[in-house]
């Protein structure tokens, strides 16, 4: 792998599943079984990505099961455990211009409409509202060190700006 492509974290293996080297996946992806359409994954082992092509996956009982090609057996597959599962950023698809992947918000500040800096997004989540939920947490300069969760709406988030890193909120500092 080259170390200047940038790689987006879709989920992870957590444990093997069954005797012939299929894996557990948790996935971080919207629906969880889009992972699925990726059919080379990057997986992180010892702190190095490594290529591996999927050969199968299907949805599991509450989660999702997957086979690589060239692992065949429990052993193999339990090597694998508790990796992060990565692809190529380059490999998402393209987003319309008003919407954005949540790693790409995530350490953004966060400034009102009238230039106050609430903080910087520390994860962006979704409680199974019909939105996404912005975690703001205090950071140097802030109005002050308190956590807010705001929630990711047309009436709150006023702009994004990915290049300047910012995201202008209509919200008050005590909302």
């Amino acid at each position: 792998m080259s170390v200047d492509q940038e790689i987006t974290v879709l989920g992870k293996v957590t444990t093997a599943f069954g005797i012939k080297g299929w894996v557990k996946v948790y996935s971080h992806t919207e629906p969880m079984k889009n992972i699925l359409n990726y059919k080379r994954w990057l997986l992180k082992i010892n702190g190095q990505w490594q290529p591996f092509n999927l050969r199968g996956g299907k949805p599991q009982g509450k989660g999702l099961v997957a086979a690589f090609e060239g692992i065949d057996d429990r052993d193999a597959a339990l090597a694998l455990s508790q990796t992060e599962i990565g692809i190529l950023s380059s490999e998402l698809p393209e987003l319309e211009n008003d919407e954005f992947y949540w790693f790409q918000l995530e350490g953004l500040k966060v400034i009102t409409i009238d230039d106050q800096l609430l903080g910087t997004v520390s994860r962006v989540f979704n409680t199974g509202a019909p939105h996404d939920v912005l975690d703001v947490r205090g950071c140097e300069g802030s109005v002050d060190c308190e956590e807010r969760l705001l929630p990711y709406v047309k009436d709150v988030v006023q702009s994004v700006d990915l290049e300047e890193g910012i995201i202008r909120v209509d919200w008050q500092p005590d909302y």
